[in-house]
């Protein structure tokens, strides 16, 4: 049965998905190094994991199976993710795939090092309602697909 996988550290789509599970009936399970206080609902569950680099993401890429759904802004996880058969989400709505993710990871390495060199600085674009608009959208359709692939 497909389960929903939260990157819990900073995911902005928390109660989106929240509410996309309940509206399915899937267990949710939320990941990070802190604890949340979540909405007492029997299908949501929080793992809270030692501090530590990628300490969540190594729970999550332990735990995922084909026909789950991740959702990360972590393009190494969506990519772990990928290679279980489970699929993964941004919370900005745009899927990792396996026609994206090498380009994905390529370009993360190359920022990496642009950062490090102080050639590139600054962060990712604010988060907009269109984004948790469109995250809600695609998320409902990765869930439909995710049950074709359980």
């Amino acid at each position: 049965m497909t389960r929903l996988f939260i990157d819990g550290d900073a995911c902005p789509v928390k109660d989106e998905v929240f509410k996309v599970a309940n509206r399915y009936g899937l267990a949710c399970v939320v990941v990070g190094n802190a604890w949340l206080r979540l909405p007492d609902d029997p299908l949501l569950s929080m793992i809270v994991v030692p501090e530590g680099p990628d300490a969540a993401d190594d729970r999550i890429a332990e735990m995922i199976e084909r026909g789950d759904v991740c959702v990360t802004n972590d393009i190494p996880l969506g990519s772990r993710c990928l290679l279980k058969g489970a699929l993964a989400l941004r919370p900005n709505g745009k899927a990792f795939t396996e026609a994206s993710i090498g380009d994905a990871l390529a370009t993360r390495e190359l920022m990496n090092v642009l950062r490090e060199t102080g050639t590139m600085t600054g962060g990712p674009a604010p988060f907009s309602k269109q984004d948790r608009s469109r995250f809600l959208s695609a998320l409902d359709t990765m869930v439909h697909q995710a049950k074709r692939l359980g």
